[in-house]
């Protein structure tokens, strides 16, 4: 087979319609958009939710509940994903980093108590669930919780002594 035999699947590639090009095309004289009214003149077509005078749905409808402009957004690590660490090992951001279980360590971070864990380990997070928290205690690890997102930054941020 050469590139000049190759052709596109059927149906791949279809036609554009053409409006208001003669009745001989099926699309003449009000080309698809009807008689009169405001659909049919140029311009913006009526937007999304607009009702034509009557109150928009949008607006009927009561608020309810809270959406943060600017929520934390956890970078998540699962348990069961650092048993492979030796014991008396410290899990903080740079730690996960280099071992590619985060993306940035500039970003807050939550350890998950997903699958089984028997190991020893330090961790430094931003947050904890409860079951994570639980089996490593159980387990003889020790738990921190970092306060600030950043804690680098923080930690340059302190004034010396």
């Amino acid at each position: 087979m050469f590139i000049h035999e190759l052709k596109s699947p059927a149906g791949s590639r279809k036609r554009r319609k053409i409006v208001g090009r003669g009745k001989g095309s099926g699309h003449g004289k009000t080309s698809c958009r009807g008689m009169k009214g405001q659909n049919s003149r140029s311009g913006r077509a009526t937007r999304l939710g607009h009702q034509g005078g009557q109150m928009a749905l949008i607006r009927l409808i009561p608020k309810v509940g809270f959406n943060s402009k600017r929520p934390i957004l956890y970078q998540v690590v699962k348990l069961e994903s650092l048993t492979r660490f030796k014991e008396g090992t410290v899990v903080d951001a740079a730690f996960l980093k280099s071992h590619q279980l985060i993306s940035s360590s500039r970003k807050p971070y939550k350890i998950l108590g997903d699958g089984e864990f028997k190991k020893s380990l330090i961790f430094r997070a931003h947050s904890f669930s409860k079951t994570a928290e639980d089996k490593i205690i159980k387990a003889g690890g020790k738990v921190e919780t970092i306060s600030g997102i950043n804690p680098a930054a923080e930690a340059a941020a302190e004034p010396k002594k």
